[in-house]
């Protein structure tokens, strides 16, 4: 991952169906189970986090890893929410809810110290791309259709282009290429 000298970075990690959702219908992931993993690689995902200060992420995919049976995360947690006011006591420390302007909010996270941003959740994606505000993507095609359900991108204003940095494939099964945001112009 490139990182540049006082500039933030924002990064998506995340896996993708062939046609290109994050879930499934209402949500599901359990098709991400279907996967094999004889090497029971991470996928690249501890490299990345090496790299991270703190995630923000939407409401729908922080109430999904709530449903995990333990909290994943080390770094701190922002969610992105005008429905939730609170978060359970045993995460008070490690996540807190914000809401509001999202270039407000990516200044405020750099003025508390968090220079680079894991950005995750379908609608907080799509926010943060239409805002331009999202730097690099390493996205990993899984070997599926799913037919519908939540997708990972949406409708934007004007283009944006990337400039492919590198694919790894996995398992002879998962393809991750890593994105860097351009702003040359078709």
């Amino acid at each position: 991952m490139s990182k540049v000298e006082n500039h933030m970075t924002n990064y998506v990690f995340v896996g993708t169906s062939l046609d290109g959702y994050i879930a499934g219908k209402n949500g599901d992931l359990e098709w991400l189970n279907e996967i094999p993993n004889p090497s029971k690689s991470d996928y690249g995902y501890a490299e990345f986090n090496e790299n991270i200060d703190a995630i923000v992420m939407g409401r729908n995919t922080y109430e999904a890893v709530l449903g995990f049976s333990e909290w994943p995360y080390e770094k701190p947690v922002f969610v992105l929410t005008n429905t939730i006011d609170k978060v359970p006591e045993s995460l008070e420390d490690k996540v807190e809810i914000v809401k509001g302007d999202l270039k407000t909010l990516v200044t405020m996270l750099k003025k508390k110290g968090y220079e680079n941003l894991y950005i995750d959740g379908g609608n907080v994606i799509q926010s943060f791309l239409k805002e331009d505000l999202i730097d690099e993507m390493i996205l990993t095609r899984i070997p599926i259709l799913l037919g519908e359900g939540v997708p990972l991108f949406g409708k934007l204003e004007s283009y944006m282009m990337f400039t492919l940095e590198k694919t790894v494939t996995y398992n002879d099964t998962l393809v991750s290429s890593h994105y860097i945001r351009s702003k040359d112009v078709i």
